[in-house]
């Protein structure tokens, strides 16, 4: 270890309560970083839990033949050319009313894709019957006995039709999701033949009604296209790599420029993400804090940095008179050698004889007076 290691690591030595504090110091900045940039709402793209779907939002984000828009005011919708567009709305929370619901169906009416995912809430039926889309969510829990994950719930999809949307996928694997009703729209995906809907306590000796049941379709509408998927779950990062839902979810954007995820009528997104969102919705925003930016950097620039040799030297003690012993490099007046020498070693007792010499020497060193890498 040179010299300047041994000043700044055991020269030091170890304050532990300073370490400590600096520890927890840290450890509380990551926490509220991490507070602040993540979400615990269920299908939020910025969960990382189970029932989050950040993949999702991060898969979207690699691709680069896509340019991803979150948006959190659908007056944001006007900002990109619709029929280059692919808009997720999954299972929102809220309905879609008023000048929302209208500049969706505008979207829409200009050729604009809509994908809607939604099992048993109504604001996605509402949503539909707004963009003027006959399908809709049963809203009943779909079971399969036969085909299926983990268990009935979660039924395996397997009948595929044959669709540019449907490329590479042979199969949806499904968590609590509901049928699709078509009406006029084509069925994308659909269920074995031994499928049922019904409560979770439902008994199959009771069901005489088993067959195959849409759980996405797709239909023009005006201008665009709507997709409906009887399961938001497709979305989750749970499920999101489960065969074939990663695909399957790929080619609904395949053909777009951009891709919307839509959490306008969501609970809110994590302060930092809507912090960073604003700013880069917003030019005059840019502009300030590019400006506070470069400000802050030209006032670090000029801020100049202690060395580890002006660090020990701050350490020496002042003395009112200069001593009759010089400095036999520099001849600047001081501590003698043998007065530094008493001093170190009262302050660094773990140093040894030859450690105290070579900071010693450092400090009578001529250059030692600039701040250099010495």
């Amino acid at each position: 270890m040179s010299w300047h290691g041994g000043v700044l690591g055991d020269g030091d030595g170890v304050e532990w309560p300073r370490v400590l504090l600096l520890a927890l110091a840290v450890t509380v900045v990551v926490a509220l970083g991490t507070a602040a940039a993540t979400s615990s709402t269920a299908f939020g793209p910025y969960n990382p839990s189970w029932d989050g779907s950040s993949d999702f939002r991060q898969d979207v984000e690699t691709d680069s033949t896509v340019e991803r828009h979150l948006v959190r005011d659908t007056a944001q919708y006007d900002r990109v050319p619709a029929n280059d567009t692919v808009a997720f709305v999954i299972a929102p929370d809220e309905r879609y009313d008023g000048a929302d619901a209208e500049r969706v169906r505008e979207f829409v009416a200009d050729g604009g894709t809509l994908v809607v995912l939604e099992n048993f809430g109504d604001s996605g039926n509402a949503l539909l019957s707004t963009v003027g889309a006959e399908a809709r969510a049963d809203g009943q829990l779909l079971r399969d006995e036969r085909n299926h994950f983990r268990g009935p719930t979660m039924p395996v999809a397997t009948n595929v039709t044959d669709h540019r949307s449907t490329t590479g996928v042979d199969q949806l694997t499904l968590n609590y999701a509901t049928a699709v009703e078509p009406g006029n729209a084509t069925v994308l995906v659909g269920t074995s033949e031994f499928a049922y809907l019904g409560p979770e306590d439902d008994d199959l000796d009771e069901q005489d009604d088993l067959r195959s049941y849409p759980v996405a379709t797709v239909e023009n509408v005006s201008e665009g296209q709507v997709v409906v998927v009887g399961d938001p779950s497709i979305s989750i990062n749970a499920m999101y790599d489960e065969p074939d839902n990663t695909a399957f979810v790929r080619g609904l954007y395949a053909d777009a420029d951009h891709v919307i995820i839509d959490r306008s009528h969501d609970a809110a997104v994590p302060p930092l993400t809507a912090t960073l969102l604003t700013i880069r919705n917003s030019p005059l925003l840019q502009l300030l804090v590019g400006a506070l930016s470069i400000g802050l950097v030209g006032l670090l620039s000029r801020s100049r940095t202690r060395s580890p040799l002006e660090t020990v030297r701050s350490r020496l003690p002042m003395q009112s008179q200069p001593s009759d012993d010089r400095d036999s490099t520099s001849g600047a007046p001081g501590l003698s050698d043998t007065e530094r020498a008493e001093y170190l070693r009262r302050r660094y007792p773990e140093w040894d004889a030859e450690r105290v010499q070579r900071v010693i020497t450092a400090l009578n060193h001529p250059r030692s007076e600039d701040n250099t890498d010495e």
